[in-house]
């Protein structure tokens, strides 16, 4: 069975930001990961077979965004 999710990013007061980080995170993307682009929505679409990738996947991503905003976020404040 084949699963889905997908996780959306808005940045309201930075929209620039949640951009970034897409771009950044989307070289890593394998044939599974799909990421959307718009000027106000970031949307990355993930499937797997097995929910356990699904779940190992979502949060690989997550801890890396966040990273990455952390950085852009220290970068900006300096």
């Amino acid at each position: 069975m084949k699963m889905y999710c997908t996780i959306e990013f808005r940045e309201v007061e930075n929209p620039e930001i949640a951009e970034i980080v897409a771009k950044s995170l989307s070289p890593d993307n394998l044939r599974n990961i799909e990421t959307n682009i718009d000027t106000d929505n970031i949307s990355i679409r993930i499937s797997t077979e097995k929910i356990t990738s699904l779940i190992a996947t979502v949060d690989d991503y997550l801890m890396n965004a966040k990273i990455a905003e952390d950085i852009l976020r220290d970068i900006k404040n300096k």
